[in-house]
């Protein structure tokens, strides 16, 4: 699952965001910058836990070009379920800190970037958190709706809005599960097609993920979680032994 998503987002979604001119939020290896532009947008900063993605749109705004290298750098997946918890939920708690901080003055925001930025900020930045938070809501609230008489939520929502509810759940898990079935394609990763099936489970990790983002929000925003790399090694090691 992980070298599923990391093969979509990198090798499909940012050269997209590339090449529709749109913010692009870097990731965290093999970035190569002009050191005296990077001074100039204010190196990193130290507060963000995903301080490349922030960077990323602070580059954009100062009106830079982001461009991605025909390269590959290769990565440990994280292996241990503990372990990508820590990782994503630090991640998308940088999300969630880089929305708020250039969403602070949303129409200065839309000066810098101007609506289609600003559109793709709000769409590929702010809603990913959003959507990681709401899909075990909406789930039980479908499971309530179709199974058990939850009379107050079908006062509130009527029989055709659980249609297209319908619809948009399989719609939408289908697609992305096709996504993630296409990402194998430029690297022939092809005994994975069949793994990108178990999205809607990956989805709801890291739902969890979010939860535990959006409570470290609150109580311990700077708190940068350290990743365990190498747990492939070691199991490898055990294994031998």
């Amino acid at each position: 699952m992980f070298t599923l998503e990391y093969s979509y987002w990198f090798d499909y979604m940012l050269p997209g965001l590339e090449r529709m001119s749109l913010p692009i939020p870097l990731g965290g290896t093999s970035n190569h910058f002009v050191t005296e532009k990077l001074r100039e947008l204010g190196k990193w900063d130290p507060f963000n836990v995903t301080e490349d993605a922030d960077l990323g749109i602070r580059a954009f705004a100062k009106g830079y070009k982001v461009a991605l290298l025909n390269s590959t750098t290769y990565e440990e997946a994280n292996n241990e379920y503990f372990n990508w918890i820590r990782q994503r939920s630090r991640w998308i708690k940088g999300y969630m800190q880089t929305y708020l901080v250039h969403m602070r003055n949303p129409f200065k925001l839309i000066k810098k970037v101007g609506f289609k930025g600003f559109f793709a900020f709000n769409f590929f930045i702010g809603a990913i958190p959003v959507t990681f938070i709401a899909y075990p809501i909406l789930i039980c609230l479908f499971i309530i709706y179709l199974f058990f008489d939850g009379a107050s939520i079908k006062e509130i929502f009527p029989p055709w809005v659980m249609y297209i509810s319908l619809f948009n759940f399989f719609a939408g898990n289908m697609l992305i599960v096709y996504i993630n079935m296409v990402a194998v394609f430029k690297r022939r990763y092809y005994g994975l097609i069949l793994l990108a099936t178990l999205n809607p489970v990956y989805w709801l990790l890291h739902s969890i993920s979010a939860y535990k983002a959006l409570w470290q929000l609150i109580y311990n925003p700077f708190y940068w979680e350290k990743t365990v790399h190498g747990l492939t090694k070691i199991g490898f090691k055990e294994k031998n032994v």
